[in-house]
């Protein structure tokens, strides 16, 4: 037995070195981004690399960055205001979806379903032009509640959130039909608080899809002062192509509200991952 258990040990340990050599391997070219933001530009490039810069320049490449020619927080507010209400919009479109594909039955819910799902099937590529002509159509291309509501209704969102309200025991549901509950009442007051971690986990999921996207807003807007970080950071690399400080620190400024959402998140996620774990 203490054979066992050592051999056990040396195993966790030598596969816990190797996920740390692994981690580290994925690390350094973020690690390499953040350091370049810090730099003059003349030592961008020089070899061997310079972990910890020698002459540091981030004041000015930061400022630059976000009140230069080129002011990026003009595009921050338009990503956040975009992130953010297509996330609460998304989450709610597909929480309410989800809970009535799970709990309210009725002649045909299975396959209508099947036929939503269908529809994930398509490529978004290959409805890009009769969304731009009906957008074109109703007024809604080139502006922020266009993009808000491409994103609003997700048929992944509906699938995965059916999932975990399916594990709500229906016991629950029938004591507050029996209370006088109406279906409304029953997802506010007991479903969603049940499912939340899994909600939340989606939310985060839409937002970081919403930042990242770049063909919508590529498709869909042309206005400079709509754009996003995504189309911003296309601009400015073009602006600034011979000066890899300056992108490095646009590339830095573009994340950072990603890791700030799966930092404040990640209990969430965690939370949500247990729950399907065990859910039923």
């Amino acid at each position: 037995m203490p054979t066992t258990l050592s051999t056990i040990s040396w195993r966790k340990l030598i596969l816990t070195l190797l996920m740390f050599a692994v981690s580290i391997l994925f690390l350094l070219p973020f690690v390499w981004m953040l350091v370049t933001s810090f730099k003059v530009e003349k030592d961008v490039f020089v070899y061997p690399i310079q972990w910890i810069p020698k002459e540091w320049n981030a004041i000015t490449n930061y400022k630059e960055v976000w009140d230069g020619d080129y002011p990026f927080w003009k595009y921050y507010l338009n990503s956040i205001k975009v992130g953010v209400t297509t996330t609460v919009i998304s989450a709610m479109v597909s929480a309410l979806a989800a809970y009535g594909f799970s709990k309210i039955h009725f002649k045909g819910s299975n396959y209508l379903f099947l036929i939503v799902l269908a529809t994930y099937m398509v490529p978004s590529q290959a409805i890009l032009i009769p969304q731009f002509i009906l957008y074109r159509q109703i007024g809604l291309f080139d502006s922020h509640l266009g993009l808000i509501l491409l994103g609003s209704f997700s048929v992944l969102g509906t699938f995965m959130l059916r999932q975990f309200f399916m594990g709500v025991h229906q016991e629950f549901i029938e004591s507050a039909k029996m209370d006088g509950a109406n279906h409304f009442r029953i997802f506010w007051t007991i479903g969603l608080p049940l499912v939340k971690p899994a909600v939340a986990t989606y939310a985060i999921l839409r937002f970081i899809w919403t930042w990242n996207d770049y063909q919508n807003p590529l498709i869909f807007i042309r206005s400079d002062k709509l754009f996003t970080i995504p189309l911003a950071m296309q601009k400015f690399t073009s602006l600034s192509g011979e000066f890899y400080s300056l992108i490095m620190a646009a590339a830095v400024s573009a994340i950072l509200p990603l890791l700030i959402v799966f930092i404040i998140g990640q209990k969430s996620v965690i939370e949500g991952i247990a729950l399907g774990g065990v859910k039923g």
